[in-house]
């Protein structure tokens, strides 16, 4: 590929849409939607007790409500210096990313 990686971290912090273990999360994305990328063990994202990379991401990138990831879906576009260049809402579609991806891969 280009380069692009897509990285699943789950959470049941959102309306206990995640309740399932880390198995089952993984068999749920792999047979339903087909993921071809990693899918990692469930983390919380919100919190004292919110994993480090989303501690990293929500202070490089606050939404518009403060640090806090308000729903499933949020995205972050990370370049390959590791800085986050970009924060999409839930209801932002991957494809409308595409061209934001692209960009940063010089294939735009």
């Amino acid at each position: 590929g280009a380069g692009l990686e897509i990285l699943a971290f789950p959470c049941n912090q959102f309306g206990s849409q995640e309740p399932g273990n880390n198995e089952q999360i993984v068999e749920f994305a792999c047979t339903r939607f087909k993921a071809e990328y990693p899918i990692f063990d469930k983390v919380e994202v919100n919190g004292k007790e919110a994993a480090p990379i989303y501690k990293f991401l929500k202070s490089s990138k606050g939404g518009l409500f403060g640090d806090g990831i308000k729903w499933n879906f949020t995205k972050f576009l990370v370049n390959k210096e590791g800085e986050v260049v970009e924060r999409y809402a839930p209801t932002t579609s991957p494809l409308s990313m595409e061209k934001d991806v692209k960009k940063l891969l010089g294939i735009a």
